[in-house]
């Protein structure tokens, strides 16, 4: 159909025809759950879900404005958008509209509209007024005059399209981060802490349930800040607060927490892991370094010796748990005894996954103007030695599980191979970290969670072999 047979009159009521979108996202899985939200307020708009980029009326390009890298892959996307369909609608949506969008205006002219973060459920508006011809008659506000409630979530948010593989979905509980960090551009895209009300990530939770979700991953800039914005007085919900309510629902499910803040770790919810074993012993932690120096720089808190201290007590409490970290290299002023001292503190933590990145000098944040800058080919040198060291580590800490009887989240099946199949097992989170190639003698249904048992590794993964039922019928407790 012509994009030009439809007019935006009377939000779809009045149109001549029905538009239809491709959403292509990119970035982490916050922005994940945002395209999600976007898709949700479309599709209720009425407009049509598009098979390809192709087939749709206009490309929306939901873009990462994290790092540089981040922001040249979204660019480059809609460039090449531009080159494929030179008279499709793009519209550029997300963190780097957000960011960026008065000088995209003016040097990106093969977007037809720019949409931010800060409300998305003006996202049909912003779509019609590019399929229009013209920009949003209203701009992306500023994250500091965005609505109170938290950004990216719908009204209906447990019945939003989900993007993930099958029986797993992300569920944001916050928006927004306070820590400011001298590195992160986080507080400027996204803005201050705004965190959910538990009935509403309840209520969520609930509705997921019912379409067959076996796998929660809670997520948030800083799930250990959780619900500091939303108390009065005393009375602050937070973290454990949360799980414990999460507790109460009947099922037989996994809750994975994801990045939590070193210095703000809430040490009860190890105590509701152990008590209730649906709460997966997974924990993302992002220590970033073990110098101190640099990370005192970084307006971190913590030091090498308290941050390995975390590390012992989670498994001191939690035998079975599997820490993930990241850590950042190239930080201005970090000297080759800095990072000396961050491969001894990765060699002590001995975590099970860690990834390593590069600083990237972010406008707007405590460390652009910082002196020292450590060349790129340097930093990128010290990423490559840190992943190398950690892909031996993590090689040893998964050969440990060998043995272990445990479940498994069935994901996929391998194409070609009957009885082989995908999936992850409590240890791995979602496209992160390895996988759990799974041998069965039946056939399974993707997003089962099943008993199993690892027989053997296979470089980062693990081949486990399954023959229970489709629902595993553990206890709650």
């Amino acid at each position: 159909m012509a994009a030009t047979a439809w007019s935006f009159s009377g939000l779809n009521k009045q149109a001549k025809a029905v538009p239809s979108y491709y959403l292509d996202p990119f970035g982490c899985v916050k922005n994940q759950v945002d395209a999600e939200t976007m898709m949700a307020f479309l599709d209720g708009s009425g407009w049509e879900r598009g098979g390809n980029a192709g087939s749709a009326d206009i490309i929306i390009v939901n873009s990462c404005g994290f790092i540089d890298a981040a922001k040249q892959e979204s660019i480059n996307a809609v460039l090449s958008y531009r080159k494929m369909y030179p008279r499709k609608k793009i519209l550029l949506a997300g963190c780097l509209a957000q960011r960026y969008a008065p000088e995209l205006r003016e040097s990106l002219a093969e977007a037809d509209g720019f949409f931010g973060n800060a409300d998305l459920s003006r996202i049909a508006e912003a779509a019609a007024a590019a399929l229009g011809g013209g920009f949003p008659a209203r701009p992306a506000a500023a994250p500091d005059n965005a609505p109170e409630k938290p950004r990216g979530v719908s009204e209906n948010p447990g019945d939003r399209p989900l993007l993930s593989m099958p029986g797993s979905a992300y569920v944001k509980i916050s928006e927004g981060c306070d820590n400011c960090c001298a590195f992160c551009a986080i507080p400027a895209i996204r803005g201050p802490l705004c965190s959910r009300p538990i009935p509403d990530i309840l209520a969520e939770c609930r509705r997921l349930l019912e379409r067959g979700v076996k796998e929660f991953c809670l997520i948030g800039q800083d799930l250990g800040c959780y619900g500091r914005d939303l108390g009065r007085g005393g009375d602050n919900p937070d973290l454990p607060a949360l799980l414990e309510a999460i507790s109460s629902l009947e099922g037989h499910f996994w809750v994975r927490t994801l990045y939590i803040h070193p210095d703000n770790f809430p040490l009860p919810i190890l105590g509701i892991c152990r008590r209730d074993k649906r709460f997966l012993p997974y924990f993302d932690v992002p220590f970033q370094h073990g110098s101190s120096r640099i990370l005192k720089a970084m307006r971190r808190r913590g030091n090498a010796e308290t941050y390995l201290g975390l590390v012992r007590h989670i498994r001191e409490t939690l035998p079975g748990a599997a820490i993930r970290a990241t850590f950042l290299v190239g930080f201005p002023g970090e000297t080759d005894d800095d990072f000396r001292e961050l491969l001894e503190f990765q060699e002590k933590a001995e975590l099970e996954w860690a990834g390593a990145f590069a600083y990237s000098r972010e406008e707007g944040t405590p460390a652009y103007t910082m002196k020292g800058r450590v060349p790129k080919k340097t930093a990128a040198e010290r990423k490559r030695i840190a992943e190398e060291r950690q892909a031996a580590i993590s090689e040893r800490r998964m050969e440990a599980r060998v043995g272990e009887e445990t479940e498994v989240l069935v994901e996929e099946q391998i194409d070609g191979e009957e009885g082989l199949y995908l999936g992850r097992l409590p240890c791995q989170a979602p496209e992160i970290d390895g996988a759990a190639v799974i041998s069965s003698m039946r056939e399974l249904s993707p997003g089962s969670l099943l008993p199993a048992r690892v027989f053997a590794r296979a470089g980062l993964d693990l081949e486990v072999a399954t023959a229970g039922p489709d629902t595993a019928q553990s206890p709650r407790r």
